[in-house]
């Protein structure tokens, strides 16, 4: 069946593309349009042209199963060009949603008419990539070098109305698209074919660029296409605009054979993949959630009633402690007095959200709930008791669970006599604002569990991953790694400032050791108390349990590794904790010496992937895309790098392998053992991605 196909409509000649679910732009599409282009432009009786498209959207943009592969004729610019070249006038008519080559061929089109609800937009920027068919070109001319950039930068998509207000779209439709389109074509007959090629840019003051460029600085931190879309749009300009096209090209084609376009890229197909769960059948239907309740009315626990209520839900919060459940119940109240503030919901939607939340210090007032979500202290016995006290009062199907960052799922569910019912829900700090939720598969759990589990990562904006079961899961498992050699590092030498500075210059959204400060040097004190397993090693996460047997907790108490200001999270290096760091190195023997970059990002980020890989061997993890997910979301590993085990593969893991030798030559085998599967991988020239 076609994808393309042609409908007559008087004098106007109708192109409808349909090739669901999004008509992205795959070959068939590229072909079948240019094909119609041309017969209908060649068509005497043909006044005019309207490109649109069956289904929910207009072109939402490339096809991504395309993508990694060689291209196909006719290549997208060609069909741009082709459109515009049309002696009839040529109008897009847009619904849904007209992103990247979508808005590129709207674009190309003589004038464009949107419905109210439709959206435009360039994100090409979220996968290291520049609108490559003529975008950086047309728009700029179309609306303005700066508005333009800021469309191409953000990669956000641009509501109707605003896309109006700039000059983007020319009419906006208010009830029937398709009647509406046709009878806005009887005026685009009149005045004839607008090719976009032929207008000036509007002046634009030349410093603008760099203005630009300075005040996107700290969020693309060396990032290539942000700088190449600048640069393109600057070319627009100053140059031809078949001159413009060329220099669009080249800098198109050095994102695409980028590592940078290529990490983020394997960031995008595997956060598509961590919703399939092998095992479990696609039909399998979860369970009814509408109402949740939340144990623990703590930081965490306030968090997650707060964004299960913004999500709709009818939410009760419960907490034995009478001034903690108060000081819960403010900050929720709070959190949505500051949606409102922000802008976000108005007060009448904040009213109608508090109707719906509840606060509650008996388990007998949250015995209807659908979901029950534990987060108390991260202690075994109490986690038990809770969970014993929900077994004996919860109606039968609720889904308990628990947002344990590191205990043993299993175990909590053997204190019920329903386990199948028992899962863990990771959510990590702050609960609101975070994107990551680790969902923790006990031996027993249903599979209706765990698909309830993924619609509500779904429902609270979050990307659910699920795991399997053992200490600290996938996230917090590698975390103690990565954290370890960074550890080691301070006693070895090297000052906590400057191994932050390294891993951020690098790419991690902080440093391991402001990280720590933030989180809290007590939590992790208080899980490493609580475990009879840790390495026989007095070196082991020992400045991190010196400073948190002093007191100094981080952010929270003014001290931690780092001195704070009163109100200011700034971090100030302390000479106090070099001292202290000084004299543990001397107490335990260790020899302190100057440690390069290289090696600093090594132990760190190689450490992440030894973990990985013996994860991976484990089956805790189903995929190594999912590790990365869950690094990139929940640990801040930059997305332009793929996540710790894209990164392997990217730099090769065979070197990875040698080097991991190499530092089990040097610090031991204790940590530095290579797992058998990367020493597999580098024996065969395999890859991490052969797990997907």
């Amino acid at each position: 069946m076609s994808v393309v196909g042609i409908e007559r409509h008087g004098a106007v000649t109708l192109i409808i593309i349909d090739n669901p679910p999004v008509n992205a732009l795959s070959q068939a599409v590229r072909e079948g349009l240019l094909s119609a282009i041309v017969d209908a432009d060649g068509d005497d009786e043909c006044q005019a042209i309207l490109i649109v498209c069956s289904g929910r959207t207009f072109i939402a943009g490339a096809d991504i199963t395309e993508f990694g592969k060689p291209p196909a004729e006719p290549y997208l610019p060609v069909v741009v060009a082709r459109i515009e070249a049309c002696k009839k006038p040529v109008v897009a008519a847009i619904h849904g949603t007209a992103l990247g080559g979508g808005f590129e061929i709207a674009l190309g089109c003589h004038y464009r008419i949107a419905l109210g609800s439709a959206a435009v937009g360039l994100p090409e920027v979220h996968l290291g990539l520049l609108p490559g068919a003529s975008g950086t070109q047309r728009l700029p001319r179309l609306i303005g070098a700066e508005a333009a950039m800021d469309m191409m930068l953000s990669g956000n998509p641009v509501k109707a109305d605003k896309a109006l207000e700039s000059g983007a779209i020319d009419r906006v439709a208010e009830v029937d698209l398709l009647s509406e389109a046709i009878d806005f074509m009887k005026e685009c007959i009149e005045q004839g074919p607008r090719r976009i090629r032929d207008m000036e840019i509007a002046a634009v003051d030349a410093r603008v660029f760099d203005v630009e460029r300075k005040k996107i600085a700290a969020k693309t931190r060396g990032l290539m296409s942000p700088e190449r879309i600048i640069r393109c749009v600057e070319l627009a300009t100053k140059t031809s605009f078949d001159d413009g096209l060329a220099g669009e090209r080249e800098m198109f084609l050095e994102c695409m054979a980028s590592s940078q376009s290529d990490g983020l890229r394997h960031a995008f197909f595997a956060e598509r993949q961590v919703a399939k769960i092998p095992g479990i059948a696609k039909e399998t239907s979860g369970r009814e959630v509408k109402t949740v309740a939340v144990i623990g009315a703590g930081t965490m626990g306030a968090g997650i009633a707060y964004n299960c209520l913004a999500a709709g839900f009818n939410v009760t919060i419960l907490d034995n402690n009478q001034e903690g459940l108060e000081r819960g119940v403010k900050t929720i109240k709070r959190l949505c007095a500051g949606g409102v503030e922000r802008g976000k919901i108005s007060d009448a939607e904040m009213q109608e959200s508090l109707k719906r939340f509840s606060h509650a210090e008996s388990y007998a007032d949250i015995v209807g709930a659908d979901l029950v979500i534990e987060a108390v202290f991260e202690s075994m016995a109490f986690k038990k008791e809770v969970f014993g006290a929900l077994d004996k009062v919860m109606k039968a199907g609720a889904i308990l669970a628990s947002n344990t960052s590191t205990l043993n799922i299993d175990e909590i569910a053997a204190s019920t006599a329903r386990p199948q019912d028992v899962i863990g829900l990771h959510f990590f700090s702050p609960a609101h604002i975070m994107r990551l939720l680790e969902i923790v598969r006990g031996a027993d759990t249903a599979d209706d569990v765990i698909v309830s589990s993924l619609a509500l990562a779904k429902k609270l904006n979050k990307i659910g991953v699920v795991v399997g079961n053992c200490f600290g899961f996938v996230g917090n498992r590698m975390l103690y790694s990565y954290g370890r050699e960074n550890q080691m590092m301070l006693l070895e030498g090297v000052a906590p400032e400057t191994i932050d500075q390294v891993l951020f210059d690098w790419g991690m959204a902080m440093g391991p050791n402001a990280v720590g400060d933030l989180a809290g040097l007590d939590v992790g004190y208080k899980v490493r108390q609580e475990r009879s397993d840790l390495p026989d090693d007095p070196r082991f996460y020992r400045i991190a349990d010196a400073l948190a047997e002093l007191g100094r907790y981080g952010q929270k108490t003014g001290k931690g590794i780092y001195l704070y200001e009163e109100g200011s999270r700034k971090p100030v290096p302390d000479p106090e904790v070099a001292v202290l760091i000084a004299k543990e190195a001397r107490r335990l023997g260790i020899e302190r010496r100057n440690i390069s970059d290289e090696e600093i990002v090594q132990r760190c980020i190689y450490g992440l992937v030894v973990e990985g890989a013996r994860i991976l061997e484990e089956g805790i993890a189903e995929r190594s895309g999912d590790i990365d997910v869950i690094w990139m979301n929940g640990y801040g590993f930059p997305r332009h790098r793929g996540g710790p085990m894209h990164y392997a593969d990217s730099i090769g893991i065979k070197h990875v392998y040698e080097t991991v030798c190499e530092f089990r030559e040097r610090f031991g085998a204790m940590y530095w053992e290579p797992p058998e599967l990367l020493k597999s991988l580098a024996d065969s020239g395999g890859k991490f991605a052969d797990f997907e």
